[in-house]
């Protein structure tokens, strides 16, 4: 009698091994290292982001013609809004994959210690303890930033395409545009202090003769990038940008 052979069974998809980068993001370590690149990422963004807002104060001809730029750069290899929409792309992504990184830390944490401390960690910065909040903050005030000042549907005033000096006074000519963005970049400075040192710790840019330099990088960044977005209601507010 022949003897049959059973034919090779390939493994189902429950029994394949997961990538490289699957593992590397289900690891707390590949979270936390997205958690900071893409931290890294948004402050920079947020750099570039208050130098272009500066060109508020030379007035409507210098800070509309960015706004019109932001549109054109890139050109001409580049088509009209290409190079905005891929800065928001991987602007958003950033977000994203951090908002995400951020929650599912959290939830690890919980688990890992299901009861609440007995005591409080002495000397924990305000900054470590609001990080969360903040971060909510931040979130809420993207959403209705964007709402305001790039599609103006919550805008106060009348939305004016192409205008965006004039848009902006119209938003900080309203108490409550004033107090959400202020609040909004408070928490931001705080955020970039904590983050900044958190992601250079993470990513091993952090040791014994470089954190005094570190901390001085985080604290210099955020009271920077702080009073410079906060200067723009209060320019407002002034009269100093009408």
């Amino acid at each position: 009698m022949a003897l049959t052979t059973r034919p090779e069974q390939r493994p189902t998809r429950a029994e394949r091994r997961p990538s490289m980068a699957l593992n590397f993001w289900q690891s707390t370590l590949g979270k936390k290292i997205v958690m900071g690149a893409t931290g890294l990422i948004m402050i920079g963004y947020l750099c570039v982001h208050l130098l272009g807002n500066m060109k508020i104060f030379f007035g409507p001809g210098e800070f509309n013609a960015y706004g019109h730029w932001l549109r054109v750069m890139g050109a001409p290899v580049l088509h009209h809004e290409w190079g905005l929409w891929i800065a928001r792309i991987v602007l958003l992504a950033a977000v994203v994959l951090h908002a995400v990184s951020a929650y599912q830390l959290s939830r690890r944490d919980i688990k890992a210690r299901p009861q609440k401390y007995v005591h409080t960690k002495p000397r924990m910065s305000y900054a470590t303890r609001t990080m969360r909040w903040g971060g909510v903050i931040l979130g809420l005030f993207i959403v209705w930033h964007v709402l305001d000042l790039t599609t103006g549907t919550t805008h106060s005033g009348g939305f004016q395409e192409g205008h965006p000096y004039q848009n902006v006074v119209d938003t900080f000519s309203t108490w409550y545009g004033n107090v959400i963005y202020i609040v909004a970049m408070l928490a931001m400075g705080m955020h970039v202090r904590h983050g900044f040192w958190s992601a250079a710790q993470t990513l091993g840019a952090g040791n014994h003769s470089r954190d005094r330099a570190l901390k001085a990088i985080a604290n210099a960044l955020a009271i920077v990038l702080t009073a410079g977005f906060i200067s723009i209601p209060v320019g407002v507010m002034t009269g100093v940008v009408s």
